[in-house]
């Protein structure tokens, strides 16, 4: 058996440079220009705008080293996604990996777990997007504006990948460029530079004159890693949406090699800014918001209102890659028949119908949820996906450490990105993320989440070994017949 054939088995056909359309039936539709914002605007989440305010209060001035931590995990993790992707890219990426370094069983819990995750995240952001809509135009109800949102982002979903990658283009760019705004405005201001600007430019003196740096103690920075680490989720859908570009290779080592300045510029550069133009503690923060709060600062006016346009992009652009990455993975799992076969059809535009249309409407039933049942039905779908982002990384630790010699002994020629350190960076970083799924059992605020997210992962582990049973007991029948 060649090298080519048995790396394929890592999850679909792999996409060869020059190659303008996958074999698998999805089209090469992303262009490089879309993969390079899908890959700058896949770390920057809601998140980052409206749950930073919480871990400044937890931790001070010290969440910086919160963000450094959780950020260093991610630039591990994206390296060891990217050593495989740029080897075998497949729209299955670390699912299909694990499908084949660990076993059906991973591949299948893990792409299951992932899709779950991305779907109830459809319903959070819809929600988060309505609520800013009826702000601005309360004649349409709050579920109104979820609908109409959760419609239009299926439809260009549906129409082609290009479609997406085009929403997600001008999504991503208005984001980074607001980012990359703030951060020049704010350092500016930082240091008294900025001409007309409200704020004193007190330099670095906020980072010490309120408590210290560490105004709760040291302890705190592990508190504020777990208020953080779940807002960086998304830096790996570049390594899905790779596989229907025409260059999948260069996408993926470019898309690796970039996230320590994104991550660097983006979250530690934008709360370096909050940090040194206010007080950690001015109750500002808490009651506005983070940004609005640093903005107001500065005397930008309609801060609020210009913060909640961006809020909105960025729950937009989180929907549609949320429903694109769920609908792949879908589409991953029935190509390796751990889902329907009709989630691996794709129509003649090479758009995965089947698959899309059941991970919204799953999405649909959890926005119902979500204003039935909000703070029964609801939060227990959110808090039983709430860990599965740690779970993927983890999976993607084990996983990197056995294809590494897979892909040595099978096409050496194809590993374009390496790990760095191997093997003793990648445990050490798989030791880093158990460290934290075990704090957060241990954590009054976290512990629930922890604990059904693992109550979830061990069913679906528990059906993946019952489908392999029957699936091994099945051959054995057709063996002995």
């Amino acid at each position: 058996m060649s090298a080519q054939p048995t790396l394929a088995k890592a999850g679909g056909n792999p996409v060869q440079p020059g190659n303008p359309q996958p074999s698998d039936g999805l089209q090469a539709g992303l262009k490089n220009r879309h993969l390079s914002m899908i890959a700058i605007g896949g770390v920057i989440g809601a998140g980052l705008f409206v749950g930073s305010s919480g871990g400044i209060a937890a931790a001070g001035p010290a969440i910086l080293l919160s963000y450094t931590l959780v950020g260093a995990l991610v630039v591990f993790v994206m390296r060891m996604l990217g050593e495989m992707a740029a080897a075998n890219p497949t729209s299955g990426s670390f699912s299909a990996y694990a499908d084949r370094a660990l076993g059906r069983w991973a591949g299948f819990s893990i792409g299951w777990l992932y899709w779950f995750f991305w779907v109830v995240v459809l319903a959070v952001e819809a929600t988060a997007g309505a609520k800013i809509l009826e702000g601005w135009i309360p004649a349409v109800p709050q579920w109104g504006w979820a609908l109409i949102v959760m419609v239009v982002l299926t439809a260009t979903n549906l129409v082609s990948v290009s479609s997406y990658g085009e929403f997600e283009f001008w999504f991503a760019g208005i984001k980074v460029v607001a980012i990359g705004g703030f951060v020049v405005i704010g350092l500016l201001a930082v240091f008294g530079v900025l001409p007309g600007s409200d704020n004193p430019g007190t330099g670095f003196a906020h980072l010490t004159d309120s408590g210290g740096f560490f105004p709760h103690g040291p302890g705190a920075i592990l508190t504020g890693v777990l208020m953080v680490v779940f807002s960086f989720m998304g830096s790996e859908i570049v390594t899905l949406a790779a596989g229907e570009s025409s260059d999948p290779q260069r996408a993926v080592t470019k898309a690796t090699n970039s996230v320590i300045w994104r991550i660097g510029v983006f979250y530690l550069g934008s709360i370096f800014v909050v940090l040194t133009l206010l007080p950690w503690n001015d109750k500002s923060i808490v009651k506005d918001g983070s940004y609005v709060a640093a903005l107001n600062s500065i005397g930008i006016p309609h801060a609020g209102q210009i913060m909640n346009v961006i809020v909105l992009t960025a729950v937009l652009s989180c929907l549609n890659s949320g429903l694109y990455t769920a609908s792949r993975m879908a589409f991953s799992l029935g190509q390796r028949g751990d889902a329907p076969k009709s989630f691996a059809v794709t129509n003649k535009q090479g758009v995965p119908t089947a698959a899309i249309l059941s991970s919204v409407a799953f999405g649909f039933v959890a926005v119902f949820f979500n204003y039935k049942w909000p703070d029964t039905v609801f939060a227990f779908l959110l808090n039983s996906s709430g860990a599965v982002a740690l779970f993927v990384w983890l999976v993607i630790c084990f996983t990197q450490l056995r294809m590494r010699g897979i892909i040595l002994r099978e096409a050496p020629e194809k590993l374009i990105v390496k790990m760095w350190l191997f093997p003793y960076l990648t445990w050490a970083t798989a030791a880093m993320i158990t460290f934290v799924i075990v704090y957060m059992a241990f954590d009054d605020a976290a512990r629930e989440q922890v604990l059904l997210s693992l109550l979830v992962a061990a069913v679906v582990v528990g059906i993946a070994f019952i489908r392999e049973k029957l699936r091994r007991d099945r051959e054995k029948a057709e063996q002995s017949a």
